[in-house]
Parts: structure tokens; sequence; C-alpha cells
């Protein structure tokens, strides 16, 4: 009979954690780990860029921003320090399709394209972004494979929170990590609609 607060035999206790979670339930193959941002930093020749001036001009934009401008101004400041930020030159692979992802991406200038190839061969535009726009953040969420690719139109600079700075701001400031977890949930629900209506259009054009 087990004690409370005691595991059954063979089982391991629930993690909170993006960056132990899925791993730990068997839902990322193995064999195709998610792609950290250090490693398509390099690939893309990304430029670091200051984290002061990053944060201040991913909270200049968040402001405006009919979700997480429901942040208050101290918060938004606060998140900045938890992103890194860096500028990318044009036809550049920010994210690619069907890769496991573990972070998201900010737009803070320039223009991305999102593109998603489909089954039948055609590739298709789905958006082209503005500054203070989101990238990635469903697979930062739960880890699984990218819906579309996000390449550079022009000269970029984003801002990248990562799955492991994510786990530290739910450490450190647990209250501001779930705020920002709703209000992302919420964009990327509305997001998805949109998408949903747009691939529903193409298929009967």
């Amino acid at each position: 009979m087990l004690r409370s607060g005691e595991q059954p035999p063979g089982s391991s206790p629930e993690s909170a954690f993006f960056t132990t979670t899925l791993a730990a339930h068997g839902f990322l193959d193995p064999h195709t780990p998610p792609v950290p941002w250090e490693a398509r930093a390099i690939e893309v020749g990304a430029t670091r860029l200051p984290q002061r001036a990053g944060g201040a001009q991913l909270a200049q934009l968040w402001e405006r921003d009919r979700y997480l401008g429901q942040l208050e101004s101290p918060s938004l400041q606060q998140l900045g320090e938890y992103f890194s930020f860096a500028a990318i030159a044009p036809q550049r692979d920010v994210i690619r399709q069907d890769e496991n992802g573990s972070f998201m991406a900010v737009v803070l200038s320039g223009q991305i394209a999102v593109e998603r190839q489909q089954p039948w061969g055609e590739r298709m535009r789905l958006a082209q972004t503005r500054p203070g726009d989101l990238l990635g953040e469903m697979s930062l969420l739960d880890g699984g494979p990218r819906f579309s690719s996000c390449t550079t139109l022009t000269d970029c600079e984003i801002g990248v929170l990562s799955a492991e700075a994510l786990d530290e701001m739910m450490v450190k400031n647990a209250p501001l990590a779930a705020k920002l977890m709703a209000l992302l949930a919420r964009k990327l629900s509305f997001r998805l609609r949109a998408i949903s209506v747009r691939l529903g259009e193409e298929q009967h054009t």
C-alpha cells in the first residue's frame, strides 16, 4: 500500500518543465531531438544583439499587441531578461517545417515568410510577418514538429525564447511564466483558426 506522496513502482514524478516532460513520456522520437536555437543560430550566421536594447524593443512591440499587451509594463521588462536577441541576413531559415522545436522567435524588425509544403508538393505562403509577430510558439510549448518554415526575406532582428529559458522563468518567476503561457495559448489558438480557414479556402479553389 502506497503512503501519501509515494510513487507507484517503476513510475517517475510528473515534471512541469518543458525540457523534460515530453521526453520522459516518450512523446519525442529520440532519433530526431529538438533543434536548439544555439545550433540554428550558428547555421544561419546570426549575430548576437545587446540584451538590454533587445528587451526594450520587445517590450515596446508587445505593449501594442492585442494579447501580450495585457501584461503590465514591469512584466514586459522582466520578460526581456529571458530572451536572447539576434540579427539575421535574408534568405535564412529560422525555423524549418517538420523539425522538432525547442524555441520560439519574436520578430523585432524585418520581414519573414511563413510557408508550408503541402502533401501534393505546392509550397504555400501562409503569412508574411510584421514586427511583434510570434514564430514557433506551438513547438516551444509541446516540443513537437514545426507546422511551417519561417524564412527571412530581409535583414531581420529577432528575440528568441528557448525551452530552457522558459523553465528558468518558471523557477524564478512562476506567476510571470503562467501569464505568458496563457497569453501565448490564446494567441496561438486565434492564429491556428485563421490558418485553418485559409487552408480550407485554398483546397476549394
